[in-house]
């Protein structure tokens, strides 16, 4: 008998599995990556863009490379912007930035639960449960490696709209300028750094979203944990996650911003270009602001996992792989 069968017989909804499955995850972190990235595009406008970063205290705050103009502090900075260039300049940027992140969110989220399960398959259940704080570093690393080929085109064509302004009117306009005068070279010259932060920023927020979450269900019954208890659950560990992400990611966030700006001298590779950026930042500057970015990544992060966790339950697609070792071993797929 299926399982679909069994589950009509039982009363139960049948599991969901294969692509049925795995679609519903990569949709999940689609939507939660391509909502709160989007949503913080104001502040990546004065994060990013040249001309509006001489705002000391988000430069301090958020790893502002190059001050110009403006020193009013956040508020003051974006209503500058809004006196100087309208409402609409704080949105420069947000066709890509939800773009890129939707696709990232897919590959990112929908790859990491595969890779758990073909690790769980290769390795076998209890081999992955003894060792599965490598089976998350393995997994979210490998998801963000093709989570970041499909958003490195989306975010220089971001970067390079944001800092210049007067480059293109849009996502589909920037992205044509730049692939018809510079070569699909240029979408991924900051794919180095783009790897070197994204790869351990999300083998740190992952690995930390499950340690936590498993300490929590290993003190409270997640079964007898309300829709909103639960929620709490993801915010709570993702905040701590992404204040771990963060720390971490911060040099290469910096030098990503930096490399997207311009176009690098003739005959300059980027090695060498970040090399010589690594130099000019220094160790202090490379981590300037860290404070402030804690704060955005924190409830950035927690805004992901909540949402994602949220999503995954209206589309039936509960849970997802879990491995947890306890009194007896025990491996929970969609089953809690």
């Amino acid at each position: 008998m299926s399982k679909a069968v069994e589950a009509v017989v039982s009363g139960k909804k049948p599991e969901l599995s294969g692509l049925q499955l795995y679609s519903r995850f990569a949709f999940a972190g689609a939507v939660c990556c391509g909502v709160t990235h989007g949503a913080l595009t104001p502040v990546d406008v004065l994060r990013t863009c040249g001309t509006r970063l001489d705002i000391k205290p988000v430069r301090r705050a958020l790893g502002a490379l190059d001050p110009v103009t403006y020193n009013r502090g956040l508020v003051g900075g974006f209503k500058q912007v809004i006196q100087n260039e309208g409402a609409g300049a704080l949105l420069t940027g947000f066709g890509p930035t939800c773009a890129g992140y939707f696709l990232q969110g897919a590959f990112k989220f929908g790859g990491y639960e595969l890779f758990k399960q073909q690790s769980i398959n290769i390795l076998g259940y209890e081999t992955a449960s003894q060792n599965r704080t490598a089976v998350y570093l393995a997994s979210s690393a490998l998801a963000e490696f093709f989570a970041d080929i499909a958003l490195c085109p989306l975010e220089a064509t971001r970067i390079r709209l944001v800092s210049q302004p007067d480059f293109a009117s849009g996502l589909l306009s920037g992205f044509g300028k730049i692939l018809k005068s510079e070569g699909v070279g240029a979408f991924y010259s900051g794919f180095g750094p783009i790897l070197f932060k994204q790869v351990p920023y999300t083998m740190a927020k992952f690995v930390v979203y499950e340690k936590v979450a498993e300490t929590v269900y290993s003190h409270w019954d997640k079964k007898s944990m309300s829709d909103g208890a639960q929620t709490a659950v993801n915010l709570g560990s993702g905040l701590i996650a992404g204040f771990a992400a963060a720390i971490v990611s911060q040099p290469a966030d910096t030098m990503l911003s930096k490399i997207n700006k311009t176009k690098g001298l003739p005959g300059e590779g980027t090695t060498s270009r970040l090399i010589k950026i690594a130099k000019e930042l220094g160790f202090r500057g490379s981590y300037t602001g860290i404070g402030a970015r804690l704060f955005m990544v924190g409830t950035l992060t927690a805004g992901q996992f909540a949402i994602y966790g949220d999503i995954k339950k209206a589309l039936g697609a509960v849970g997802g792989v879990e491995i947890r070792f306890g009194l007896d071993l025990e491996v929970l797929l969609n089953r809690h």
